[in-house]
């Protein structure tokens, strides 16, 4: 699928603008014309009961819809709509107070008036602090210098409520600033700056105006479903439409999965196989800000657009190329942004297809051959399988080849490679673990009323029963946890990398008279009884991940199903691995003290986190300017000190930086995942290579 809608709190919506990267001053609603007041329709009253009624007795988690949650509600709802705190104020939030404690009651009754209410007023202030805006910036002198000693925080969600307009106007005043200053940063003069900013206001300003009592039904509906699980969400006639569509692949477009953050459209990961992964340069975090079509096309400045809008702007004919500016997800600020273009395609099944390597490492003066096998997606086809054909394609089938191919190559271990796959095929991670295990259980499944199914492998042959690591990262997830799980609960082999995703529910979609409802209605278990969900998978050796987890991963979700335990299942354990996991700890600890490429992914990571400390902006642009050459001076000294430590040229510019080529050598991740193979084989032998140790 080529655009899925995540969403982090439902993504503060793409059905609506949110909070703006420029902002106003001199607040005053007699400066707008206003648009029309938005009323609920009979049908979206008859839908609030029908999704009252499906969440009742489908959903996974059993919820009372009482005051308690009404409250909850409330809040989300002015999360959703204002969670930046920039428009309401305490005086706006008390002349709601009196919809907190009812909303149980009105949705049983269909009755939406809260919604409503709430929204107009919202839709108000931003129209007012738009247009204000433009004025204000009309006003703004030319010859500004951006010289004094303000800073902008850019956190503003646990703040409380603005106690007057005009603490809200001083916050404005700010941002304007921090808008323009960003602009200029980038390489803009203050004039083409302005037209930028006045540019991206008038749009935003003429979006506003355009939504409809459908985009307010879909967003108070979301703040509800959403206390459920993150995952259950109510979809639109219109989202509906574009969902089911694009669930049949039968759009061309780059391959990400998309979400609003703020005003901006983030990357929240990549299709396996897509135009994009394969391009190589849109990243997870990554936030698009501008759009382009062919090589030459205006770049549209889409910063505040909905999401659906940004999507269609993306998407476009087969062969066709879009161009995106990106700020990158480790960016100083949003001034630093890079352009990059990706050819549209559909995603091949070639191109999501398992692929073997080889890397070769020394040990004791020996030449040491580690096997690799990549596996973007858990994939299979469905209309061959169908239809009977026996030579159909699969992850498992193609695995199975694979090693074949690689244990007649003549190799020592194995590394079945599961970074950024985002699962698939429920039945083919089931079957891949039995390419390693005799037969066996490979994941539960707990349904709403409490069943739970046991799936397993019935085949005893094996097609690999050597020495094996299952790398994995924080975008391995559903499908890929399943398998990683399982190979680390049998003791099969190890789990390097870093922690999973967290991916460990099943939804499903049920129609309704208007709209449809994407709902949470079981979860997966390991065979060790826990769940796969908001945890994932813990390697047994980790590796630091570049990837933030508090903005990348379930755990990252509000509202997210918590991890539990249920009843283990009788299983095999193939290694005694526990009893060696202290020494090799021990040796990668060692290593990563040593190793240059170890130590560069180790300070790389904490110059990431620091980074992402940063929690307010300066608004003198000299200091902005020493900021981001502290950041940039910091990023280029850790890259030159890995460069000496391997008898490298340095480089004088992070411009100078080459992109290493696909070649899994060069890969510290997987050469260090096949030291961890030789420390097993010689920590473990001979009982690694001969079977159980126990039956649990």
């Amino acid at each position: 699928m080529f655009f899925k809608v995540a969403h982090r709190s439902m993504n503060r919506l793409g059905a609506v603008l949110l909070l703006l990267s420029t902002l106003t001053s001199g607040y005053a609603y007699s400066e707008v014309q206003r648009s029309e007041t938005l009323e609920p329709s009979p049908a979206q009253e008859k839908a609030t009961q029908a999704v009252v009624e499906r969440l009742g007795y489908g959903h996974y988690k059993k919820v009372t819809l009482n005051d308690g949650l009404s409250i909850q509600i409330f809040d989300h709802y002015l999360d959703q709509l204002d969670g930046s705190k920039a428009y309401f104020t305490q005086k706006d939030i008390n002349r709601f107070n009196r919809f907190r404690t009812r909303l149980d009651d009105d949705l049983e009754e269909g009755n939406l008036e809260a919604a409503f209410t709430i929204y107009n007023l919202y839709q108000e202030k931003v129209l007012a602090r738009l247009q204000n805006q433009l004025d204000n910036l009309e006003q703004f002198p030319e010859d500004f210098s951006f010289d004094t000693d303000e800073s902008l925080l850019l956190d503003r969600e646990s703040l409380s409520w603005a106690d007057s307009e005009k603490e809200l106007d001083q916050l404005w005043q700010k941002r304007l600033k921090n808008s323009l200053l960003s602009l200029k940063l980038s390489g803009k003069t203050l004039e083409e700056a302005k037209k930028t900013l006045k540019r991206r206001l008038e749009n935003q300003l003429n979006r506003v105006s355009q939504t409809r009592g459908e985009d307010v039904f879909q967003i108070f509906m979301n703040a509800y479903t959403q206390l459920y699980d993150p995952h259950t969400q109510y979809q639109s006639p219109r989202s509906s439409e574009t969902f089911n569509i694009r669930m049949k692949l039968s759009l061309e477009g780059i391959g990400a999965l998309l979400q609003m953050e703020d005003e901006f459209t983030k990357v929240v990961s990549l299709v396996p196989g897509g135009p994009a992964d394969l391009a190589g340069e849109l990243k997870p975090a990554d936030r698009i800000v501008g759009v382009g079509q062919d090589k030459d096309g205006e770049m549209v400045d889409v910063i505040g657009w909905r999401l659906d809008e940004v999507v269609d702007l993306i998407r476009g004919p087969k062969a066709s190329t879009v161009r995106l500016q990106v700020i990158p997800a480790n960016a100083a600020d949003n001034s630093q942004t890079k352009e990059l273009s990706i050819v549209r395609n559909t995603v091949k099944l070639e191109d999501q297809a398992a692929k073997k390597s080889i890397i070769t490492l020394e040990k004791d003066g020996q030449a040491q051959r580690i096997g690799v096998i990549d596996i973007p997606a858990f994939y299979v086809d469905f209309d061959a399988w169908r239809q009977g054909k026996e030579d159909y394609r699969s992850t498992t089938r193609d695995v199975a080849k694979l090693i074949d191919e690689l244990l007649q190559e003549g190799i020592d271990g194995l590394i079945i490679d599961l970074r950024n796959n985002g699962g698939g095929a429920l039945q083919e991670a089931n079957s891949l673990v039995g390419l390693f295990i005799e037969r066996g259980a490979t994941v539960q499944v707990r349904n709403a009323d409490g069943r739970i199914d046991i799936l397993g492998d019935p085949d005893r042959s094996v097609a690999h029963s050597g020495p094996m690591a299952v790398l994995v990262n924080r975008l391995s997830a559903s499908a890929s946890e399943i398998f990683a799980g399982a190979i680390q609960d049998y003791q099969r082999g190890i789990v390097i990398g870093s922690q999973t995703f967290g991916k460990g529910t099943v939804q499903s979609v049920s129609p309704l008279e208007h709209g449809q409802l994407k709902l949470t209605r079981a979860k997966f278990y390991r065979i060790s009884g826990e769940s796969t969900q908001h945890m994932g998978v813990v390697p047994d050796i980790q590796f630091p991940s570049l990837v933030d987890s508090n903005e990348v991963g379930e755990s990252a979700l509000e509202f997210a199903l918590p991890w539990d335990k249920v009843q283990a299942v009788r299983h095999k354990d193939y290694s005694n691995l526990p009893l060696w996991l202290s020494e090799l700890r021990d040796r990668h600890d060692k290593r990563t003290k040593t190793d240059p490429d170890l130590i560069f992914l180790n300070k790389q990571k904490a110059l990431l986190e620091k980074t992402r400390a940063i929690k307010t902006i300066s608004l003198n642009e000299k200091s902005r300017q020493e900021d981001s050459k502290r950041i940039e001076e910091e990023q280029l000294a850790l890259e030159n000190q890995r460069r000496k430590a391997k008898n490298q040229e340095t480089l004088d510019s992070l411009n100078d930086l080459e992109e290493i080529k696909d070649d899994p050598n060069n890969d510290i991740e997987l050469v260090e995942g096949g030291r961890i193979i030789m420390d097993m084989v010689e920590v473990g032998q001979p009982a690694m290579m001969t079977g159980a140790a126990s039956v649990q």
